[in-house]
């Protein structure tokens, strides 16, 4: 029992996000999460580190949901800027019905999981990045890498922003987000050669 099989770490992330919801981070233990998963409380030490490490693997791996969907999204549409509307509208729409987010951002059982989202979010922003400016590239091979990756990296952390202190509707900044990574690209494609403000 000394080191989980690939099957236990998404068992152990399973229990873990399961007492998230449940209990919120203060009510989560690393005992009941082994015993949920029938490992010992050093397994799941070993794994993580510590009920930070573990939160944040949970986060993460919710993170990942969402690129799945932003991956579909994206191979949907030919059109960039309707492309990136699209994945920001479903990334934004599904966060608001996201349990691990709630907990996140309402702070329940205490506020420790906030800086995942805030100023400790690096981890969340480099995977969503990275992974949204490989997709870019394979769609549209004529983008420049640089170029694509500044863009990502702030269209992310702006979506993020919305996610936490959201202050206009989803589609609405679904449409300026679209707007300013096709501007900021130089492409003319669907709704950015009209300069609607939304």
């Amino acid at each position: 029992m000394s080191t989980p099989r690939p099957s236990h770490r998404d068992a152990l992330l399973d229990a873990a996000a399961e007492q998230l919801v449940q209990r919120g981070y203060r009510g989560v233990r690393m005992q009941d999460v082994a015993a949920a998963v029938g490992v010992s409380r050093q397994t799941v030490y070993n794994e993580f580190g510590d009920k930070w490490g573990l939160a944040q693997a949970v986060v993460l791996r919710d993170n990942e949901r969402y690129l799945d969907g932003i991956d579909r999204i994206l191979s949907e549409h030919a059109d960039l800027y309707a492309a990136v509307e699209a994945a920001v509208l479903f990334t934004l729409e599904t966060s608001a019905d996201d349990p691990i987010k709630k907990v996140v951002l309402t702070g329940a059982g205490g506020d420790e999981l906030l800086p995942l989202l805030t100023t400790r979010a690096e981890p969340v922003v480099f995977t969503a990045s990275a992974r949204i400016v490989e997709h870019a590239l394979e769609q549209w091979p004529d983008m420049e890498r640089g170029e694509m990756a500044e863009i990502a990296d702030a269209a992310v952390r702006m979506t993020m922003s919305h996610i936490v202190l959201p202050s206009e509707p989803p589609q609405r900044v679904a449409r300026f987000i679209a707007r300013l990574v096709t501007r900021y690209l130089g492409t003319t494609t669907g709704s950015t050669a009209t300069g609607s403000p939304g």
